[in-house]
């Protein structure tokens, strides 16, 4: 049976207020930094991962590189882990996006399985990549637990995705930085286990502010 271990990256700028992010390169802030290295003690203490795959993004790179390090295991770069283009949204805010596209805005939030962002891409090109991200784990670590970082979008996608849900269904889930879900993957196909899981980020250390 394989088990996935599904993480989204630290905190980043841009998430407070927050602006749409997206291919954006960001570097982890001092909160994502700490973050990273809670979530690592927490998956080393529970886990025995055989394998840390990344987004190709910095900041799943450095989150992946604490659990890595934690667990003493490799950490390998996974393109199709991927995240929302935003396009020609991308670094705005979502306050300045509302008052100068409203119709648009409105379907991202409401319909965000119509939504197409102008100059970028749409929830449907996330979800095909992540799921053959997914293709290529099930076939490589059958029997093996691994964990793979990556973002908000395409950790939504995937999720729902392997509970046979519509990407209708994005805005019922939620992905806090540096949580943890869990799934298997077995002859009975996938079970979730946990979903956005923050509690080890509260965890021995006084809680994060």
């Amino acid at each position: 049976m394989l088990r996935i271990v599904l993480v989204r990256h630290g905190s980043v700028p841009g998430i407070e207020p927050e602006r749409f992010r997206g291919g954006s390169t960001f570097q982890l802030t001092e909160r994502g930094i700490e973050e990273a290295r809670r979530t690592a003690r927490r998956i080393a203490q529970h886990w025995r991962p055989a394998m840390v795959y990344t987004s190709p993004r910095q900041r799943c790179i450095d989150t992946g590189r604490f659990i890595a390090e934690r667990c003493a295991v490799p950490t390998r770069v996974l393109d199709d882990l991927f995240d929302l283009d935003y396009g020609e949204w991308t670094d705005r805010t979502h306050e300045e996006i509302r008052a100068a596209q409203p119709v648009q805005y409105r379907l991202w939030k409401t319909q965000p399985h119509l939504m197409r962002f102008p100059g970028g891409i749409s929830l449907q090109d996330v979800a095909m990549r992540v799921a053959d991200a997914l293709r290529y784990v099930v076939a490589t670590h059958p029997d093996d637990t691994i964990v793979m970082v990556g973002h908000d979008s395409g950790n939504r996608s995937l999720l729902l995705h392997l509970m046979g849900l519509p990407l209708s269904a994005y805005w019922r889930l939620q992905q806090s930085p540096c949580n943890i879900s869990e799934i298997t993957i077995g002859d009975d196909g996938a079970t979730l286990i946990r979903m956005n899981e923050t509690a080890h980020l509260e965890a021995g250390d006084a809680p994060l502010e």
